[in-house]
């Protein structure tokens, strides 16, 4: 009696147990932003002019000034937005981790990132270049053979110079600040990365130079998680990039920051 009475407890709680399955809605990322009331966005502080901080510590650049505009249009206000610092080292992983709701932080697509990761309608696009020193004899990509190559782990530079180029050292570092400062400090011979995140030493520094040679395009996406939890995020925010894009809010952005 013991034994079938306990058969019918536990049928009885599988059964509600089931229905509550059946019932219970998932939330998807968008429903969560709108809920929480905020927008919680990764970006970097290290790459003038798209993300950096002034020296009263406020987040500054296209990319923050990009995701304003994705909060106004998801939560009607500009202001209801959180950010937090990231690099190309971490960015994937702060994203993953839920720490975020997205990346704006000069994320290139390529087809590798495409398989773990869902991106936005491109809103800029970069090229990767070079940077040396003044005096360098470096003038193009070929005269980095033999050479120290520097570059940002969890960037495309890695890739991309050791495709183009043999017999090339690969120096790396965690963020752009520590990559400028190991070329300053002759530790590498040319930094290679995005033509965006480059000018901003160059602007900054008349003894470091941009060449003026481009060796790819690098179109910059919001990244999202990936899968089903995700799409009406990304519709929407694809939704008002091209809003802002139609009437000219980008192209304005784009001048404020220098860039072409």
């Amino acid at each position: 009696m013991i034994k079938k009475l306990l058969v019918i407890f536990c049928l009885i709680i599988f059964i509600c147990c089931g229905c509550t399955w059946k019932t219970e809605k998932p939330i998807n990322d968008l429903d969560t932003i709108i809920n929480r009331g905020e927008l919680i966005v990764g970006v970097k502080t290290d790459t003038y002019p798209f993300g950096f901080k002034n020296a009263k510590g406020k987040f500054l650049g296209y990319d923050v000034e990009l995701a304003k505009l994705i909060a106004r249009g998801l939560l009607g206000n500009d202001q209801k937005i959180k950010f937090v610092p990231v690099s190309a080292y971490d960015r994937m992983i702060k994203l993953d981790s839920k720490e975020v709701d997205m990346i704006i932080a000069t994320m290139s697509v390529t087809p590798q990132r495409q398989q773990i990761l869902d991106f936005s309608t491109p809103y800029y696009t970069a090229g990767q270049a070079i940077l040396v020193k003044k005096g360098s004899k470096i003038k193009n990509i070929h005269n980095l053979k033999g050479k120290r190559v520097i570059i940002v782990f969890g960037s495309t530079s890695e890739r991309s110079i050791r495709e183009a180029v043999q017999d090339v050292g690969i120096i790396g570092y965690k963020t752009y600040t520590d990559a400028y400062k190991a070329l300053k400090q002759s530790k590498g011979d040319a930094i290679v990365a995005d033509d965006t995140i480059l000018y901003g030493f160059a602007y900054k520094d008349n003894n470091v130079v941009l060449l003026p040679k481009r060796y790819s395009k690098e179109p910059y996406a919001i990244a999202f998680r990936k899968g089903n939890e995700s799409k009406q995020l990304i519709k929407s925010v694809n939704e008002i990039i091209n809003t802002e894009t139609r009437n000219g809010n980008l192209k304005r952005l784009q001048q404020k920051f220098g860039l072409k």
